[in-house]
């Protein structure tokens, strides 16, 4: 190839390295021959440090065939001011598996990033959880919130399994609007007259601890679980949350430690969205404060009874005998 005279020229050998480049401030540099040289890789700051280059002859050297030889591949395809001569006989020396390879052979499509694709999927992942935790939210709130309950409760049970001790006979549940007839009834009777050791929430609750970690020690510190039903305690969360754990107890335990006071007759069919609570009550012991105003001697003495049974199955038939049907329900339903 026979080419014009070309002012500057500069010609190296024994080189490892083309970084001193860099700061030489060679900007009229035209012609640069560096063949049968140590270095491997050209980056493309010592590229765009000879501006006026217009001749690059690297014949002889051995190229890495990497992303970190991407760019110079691209340069040297795509550039319409420097000719380098011999490019297509370039060939890779390492990394081994491609020694002898043509460099101008080599796919460096992985090596880019392409940033539309990237904002593209980010995007859609982004929109893909805002719409997965608005569902989460919206339809399956309770649900994860009544799991989290439950493994407190089983974490809760697992740590004190061992621990048999009760410091109460009972923990009372109930919604603030029916406190009047716990603190005027319930606690008068069987605190002061029977002599059990009753758990409230206003009284026996540790100030500064989180509240689920007061109601499950109250829970599972106490021999039974009260949980005094009205139409104001199915509407309240924490109470939900109580009664959850409770239930938690008694399937996992498989003891008799729960007690349902309905204060107010409620129809089953107001008891359809709380199916644990209907599950509840066709298995287990209750009595109806409604019921009672005519012998409410019965009524405490059934309740003195459910709380002397003991918790093993065998306790059970004693407890199951407490109830006359479910409070508004007809006998035929």
């Amino acid at each position: 190839m026979n080419l014009p005279f070309l002012p500057c020229p500069l010609l190296c050998t024994n080189l490892r390295s083309l970084n001193f480049l860099l700061h030489a401030n060679l900007t009229e540099l035209k012609v640069l021959q560096v063949r049968t040289n140590a270095f491997s890789v050209i980056s493309e700051p010592v590229m765009q440090s000879l501006p006026a280059l217009v001749y690059l002859d690297m014949q002889g050297n051995s190229f890495t065939c990497d992303c970190g030889n991407a760019w110079f591949l691209q340069w040297v395809i795509t550039s319409k001011q420097t000719q380098v001569s011999d490019a297509y006989n370039f060939e890779c020396n390492f990394p081994l598996n491609l020694k002898g390879r043509k460099l101008l052979e080599l796919d460096v499509r992985s090596c880019t990033v392409d940033v539309g694709f990237v904002c593209y999927i980010s995007t859609a992942c982004a929109v893909m959880v805002v719409m997965a935790v608005s569902f989460t939210h919206h339809f399956l709130q309770w649900h994860l919130v009544y799991a989290y309950y439950l493994l407190l409760a089983f974490l809760y049970n697992t740590k004190h399994k061992d621990k048999r001790a009760h410091p109460y006979d009972a923990f009372v549940s109930y919604n603030a609007n029916d406190e009047h007839w716990v603190l005027g009834e319930l606690l008068p009777k069987l605190e002061d007259e029977q002599g059990w050791r009753l758990c409230l929430h206003h009284r026996d609750f540790q100030p500064g601890k989180p509240i689920m970690e007061n109601i499950t020690d109250a829970i599972y510190g106490s021999r039974k679980t009260i949980c005094v039903i009205s139409h104001d305690y199915l509407a309240s969360e924490w109470c939900s949350r109580e009664i959850q754990v409770a239930s938690f107890r008694l399937f996992d335990e498989q003891k008799d430690v729960l007690i349902l006071v309905f204060l107010e007759d409620i129809p089953m069919q107001q008891l359809s969205p709380y199916h644990r609570m209907r599950r509840l009550l066709k298995r287990q012991t209750y009595l109806s404060w409604s019921r009672a105003v005519a012998h409410p001697d019965l009524f405490w003495e059934k309740l003195r009874q459910a709380l002397e049974t003991r918790e093993d199955p065998a306790g059970e038939h004693l407890l199951l005998s407490v109830g006359d049907g479910i409070p508004g329900e007809r006998p035929d339903q």
